[in-house]
């Protein structure tokens, strides 16, 4: 039997649109909530909507808890949401509840439930299931509205989610932010070498195994990459590399200690500062009683 799905005019939301803060925050509501457990954790998304286009820029997570057993049984906090969303505003006035993440990976039974509570705080609300799996190579954002769907025959009336598309964008400063951050990652297993490197033995072990016919370009490609790495067997080249690193960490060195005697020196000149005010202060209280002894003796 067929079914007719309402609400897919350009009116409701069309695509969503996902910041690298909101990423950062569920990663880190999962990592305190829920790591190495079985459930999942869900908060409220924040931003605007323009166009159809539902643009996520803010998130922030709920008390969430919900029976496995039983899908009819599930708490969320709607009071502390409503104490949540009245701080958040005083700060970004122009940010409005726009729907609700999940941890996932799939949509589960009672989401429709969450769905029609959030309902209440805005009128089309998205819902984004967030993958915080690290070993997922795809998107981590799966996006849908809730939808009604009329039964061929007309007499039953069900809603269920519709599939949108979802993307990651950033504004510039976010964009400078993440860099820094994946600076910082000391993990060789997040760079793009270290995956390419992986794809080359793969490749390499396939035609040894025979399931895959060599390509004399690839592998003369892959030769003529190797024959470029210096040889750090050489005692005089790694000498050098040790030499220039040393220079390197000598420079940051001065730097932060020259920075450390400025900061110190505007610590003694600001205390000098206050001192010497205060010594004027007093001063210029005294002077009133001098006066007063003045005039009295000559009285």
């Amino acid at each position: 039997m067929e079914a007719l799905t309402t609400q897919t005019g350009p009116t409701g939301p069309q695509t969503v649109v996902v910041h690298p803060l909101v990423l950062l925050s569920a990663v880190d509501h999962y990592n305190r909530v829920a790591k190495d457990t079985k459930k999942r954790v869900v908060g409220v998304l924040l931003g605007s909507t323009h166009r159809g286009t539902v643009d996520v820029t803010n998130s922030f997570a709920v008390p969430f808890e919900e029976d496995s057993k039983n899908k009819d049984v599930w708490f969320l906090d709607h009071n502390y949401l409503e104490n949540m969303f009245n701080m958040f505003r005083k700060v970004a006035a122009k940010e409005r509840i726009v729907g609700f993440y999940s941890s996932g990976p799939k949509i589960r039974p009672n989401d429709l439930a969450i769905e029609s509570l959030m309902r209440k705080f805005c009128p089309s609300p998205v819902f984004v299931v967030i993958d915080v799996r690290p070993n997922q190579d795809e998107i981590p954002t799966t996006a849908y509205r809730a939808v009604e769907e009329v039964e061929g025959d007309g007499k039953e009336i069900q809603r269920t989610f519709q599939h949108l598309p979802s993307s990651i964008g950033a504004m510039e400063a976010e964009e400078v932010g993440v860099e820094h951050l994946l600076r910082d990652i000391n993990d060789p297993t997040t760079t793009t070498i270290a995956n390419q490197l992986k794809d080359m033995q793969k490749y390499l072990q396939a035609v040894l195994d025979g399931s895959k016919v060599p390509n004399q370009q690839i592998l003369y490609d892959m030769q003529t990459m190797f024959n470029l790495l210096p040889n750090l067997n050489v005692p005089a080249l790694a000498s050098a590399l040790i030499v220039k690193s040393n220079d390197m960490h000598l420079v940051v060195y001065l730097a932060s200690l020259c920075r450390s005697v400025i900061a110190l020196h505007e610590l003694v000149s600001n205390r000098i500062q206050h001192q010497e005010g205060g010594q004027e202060e007093e001063e210029k209280k005294e002077e009133p009683k001098e006066e007063k002894k003045d005039a009295v003796k000559a009285n």
